[in-house]
């Protein structure tokens, strides 16, 4: 005999999805979250966030139009040609998610669209490394706001300043 709810087929929306990315009890073997990140502290050669979750890691650069650009890295962390790398990016409002996705122009992704407004929300970057790759989860809070210590946006600070809070410094 056939279970009853065998046949039911639950369609799973972006806003489902980005609920299920952005979750706290969401496990995924391939996601690596800013908290698990401590070792790698330098930003990428334009000030972005480096993905070191893909080969060749990533820069996630956010421009002053709040579009996002995405730029990969040789060994040496400098920009290289983007190669076949296919990304979209799930954030903003877990109400009304953004979703954008990214075109080749010149030797880096650029966005379609701009970031949702507001300076500090979730973000959930889809990565492939080519069209066939398995994807790559890579979550992050995207904080917009200017560092007070070494002066880059918020997520892609490079010093302990967060980790340090209720300590004197001399």
């Amino acid at each position: 005999m056939k279970h009853p709810l065998s046949s039911l087929r639950i369609p799973l929306s972006a806003l489902a999805a980005f609920s299920l990315l952005t979750g706290s009890n969401f496990a995924d073997e391939n996601a690596h979250p800013h908290e698990h990140d401590h070792d790698h502290r330098a930003s990428g050669p334009n000030g972005g966030k480096v993905i070191h979750s893909v080969e060749p890691h990533l820069e996630f650069l956010v421009n002053d139009e709040r579009e996002v650009q995405i730029s990969a890295l040789d060994e040496n962390g400098k920009t290289v040609p983007i190669e076949g790398q296919v990304v979209r990016l799930i954030g903003g409002s877990r109400v009304n998610p953004t979703l954008l996705t990214f075109t080749r122009e010149g030797d880096v992704l650029a966005s379609d669209q701009a970031l949702p407004e507001g300076n500090d929300f979730p973000v959930v970057l889809q990565i492939k490394p080519d069209v066939d790759g398995k994807t790559v989860i890579e979550k992050f809070n995207l904080n917009l706001k200017e560092c007070p210590t070494c002066e880059l946006a918020e997520y892609a600070c490079t010093c302990d300043h967060g980790s340090h809070e209720g300590h004197d410094h001399d």
